[in-house]
């Protein structure tokens, strides 16, 4: 499966993905520390700096079929630690992401965000994919169910629709409708979860050293924080990524469980 990845960050999702047999054919990350990570992990992937105008990018030469659009659009507007101004902070990027979809039409769609997210736009996010003929399910994962050394979680949401040939737009109005006027959006799946041998509150997460991080010096800490801060666990993508790659593989799939 060929993934055209949003939001890439440092490629958490990507590695993710690729770990679960995919392949990344493009990125788009608006951070250049970010995206020099991705240029020394990633030298022969094309990437863009700016989802807003990545359509006429996407489109300004031949691309590779795209099965899957994934990213994880910024989560302050909605984070509960925010201002929360959800669809008025200048950050809800959502739009720019569903323009996206709608233009390159991928079978499947995978985003992630803040759980602040279901209580703060998820009923847009949810409208806008179903009035594009997309499933649309959502789940919440926390980074050590899938043995990650921390506890953190975060929504994520898959989308399928049924195959109608590479490259098929579907229809759409303006991205962010009211969702009254659409189904009424998913109230999160029945958590099935694992538990890790080792609790993450084991874990440090951060040296005793007031501003240091573990192996870095004082001038690179900014960068590796914000870029780790935002980055989501490979593992989580890696269990969704296979999830989804099971369902593609089968002929009618459905849109999975996401539980870990």
């Amino acid at each position: 499966m060929n993934v055209l990845s949003l939001f890439a960050g440092i490629g958490g999702m990507d590695l993710g993905l690729e770990r679960a047999g995919m392949t990344v054919v493009g990125q788009v990350e608006i951070d250049p520390f970010c995206r020099s990570v991705l240029a020394h992990h990633y030298p022969e992937v094309p990437r863009h700096d700016d989802v807003r105008t990545t359509v006429p990018w996407w489109e300004s030469q031949s691309r590779p079929h795209v099965d899957l659009v994934a990213g994880g659009f910024p989560c302050q507007p909605v984070s509960l630690a925010g201002l929360g101004l959800a669809q008025e902070d200048e950050r809800w990027l959502w739009p720019a992401m569903l323009d996206v979809i709608r233009a390159v039409g991928p079978e499947w769609v995978l985003w992630e965000n803040v759980p602040g997210l279901r209580t703060r736009g998820l009923d847009i996010v949810h409208a806008d994919l179903v009035r594009l003929g997309y499933r649309h399910r959502v789940g919440r994962i926390r980074a050590c169910e899938v043995g990650a050394p921390q506890a953190r979680a975060r929504l994520l949401g898959v989308a399928h629709a049924p195959r109608l040939g590479r490259g098929t737009r579907r229809p759409g109005g303006p991205a962010g409708e009211a969702a009254h006027r659409h189904d009424q959006p998913p109230q999160g799946l029945a958590r099935r979860t694992t538990p890790t041998r080792t609790s993450a509150r084991h874990w440090a997460s951060e040296p005793r050293v007031d501003r240091l991080v573990d192996g870095l010096s004082r001038e690179l800490a900014e960068h590796h924080l914000r870029a780790y801060g935002n980055a989501i666990v490979p593992g989580v993508a890696e269990h969704v990524g296979r999830l989804i790659a099971n369902a593609h593989a089968l002929s009618g799939a459905s849109t999975p469980s996401l539980a870990a």
